[in-house]
């Protein structure tokens, strides 16, 4: 007797979800199937506010105009705070790091995202960057600190370098995050007590 080995296949609908989520940062194929399969095990009520959580992130996600952070209105609760010190500017590299940060509870300052770091072997330069922006708001805005809170990377140092130069002529006061933080370090991993520590003991550069 002959077998003939039948060809199986996800059906399209669950492979085409597959793909998606396959695309994500980290996520694999095998783990993009657990996730497909987890969901076909929800509700149709669940299901519909994950797809309606996924919609909503166009649909009401923008971008302040001030700090340039993810937000839901513009300006950005933070920027629209009476009560924050506007004289002092954070400059992270992403949203993430913002709420990082936002969550020692130890800064009372502004923000300003930069939208990356640079790096050469990606071929992202400072043009890259929102740099520009930084630099009109250090001129119109009265500031008199700039804390640089990138990543303890070789991006990050580049980056860190590069903002030095550019804004000493400026006559603001330049420091960075201090201890704790090792080189190699990713801001948005960094614990509480880490970058509380870090933010207290800034340096100037």
């Amino acid at each position: 007797m002959r077998y003939v080995l039948c060809d199986m296949r996800y059906p399209q609908s669950i492979q085409n979800l597959i793909d998606e989520f396959s695309q994500l940062p980290t996520v694999g194929p095998k783990t993009a199937e657990r996730y497909v399969f987890y969901l076909l095990k929800q509700n149709p009520e669940k299901l519909q506010q994950f797809a309606q959580a996924i919609a909503e992130l166009k649909e009401k996600i923008t971008i302040c105009q001030s700090c340039l952070a993810v937000a839901d209105t513009n300006p950005c609760p933070i920027c629209a705070d009476g009560k924050r010190d506007k004289k002092i500017i954070c400059v992270v590299a992403k949203t993430r790091d913002l709420i990082t940060i936002e969550d020692t509870k130890q800064y009372n300052g502004l923000y300003f995202i930069l939208g990356g770091l640079i790096n050469a072997l990606a071929d992202s330069g400072p043009d890259n960057l929102n740099v520009k922006k930084l630099v009109e708001k250090i001129k119109n805005n009265g500031v008199e600190e700039i804390i640089l809170a990138l990543n303890p990377t070789v991006e990050g140092e580049t980056t860190a370098m590069y903002l030095t130069k550019l804004l000493k002529p400026l006559n603001v006061k330049i420091t960075r995050l201090a201890k704790g933080l090792p080189m190699g370090a990713d801001l948005e991993y960094a614990d509480e007590i880490t970058l509380s520590n870090a933010l207290k003991y800034r340096t100037d550069l």
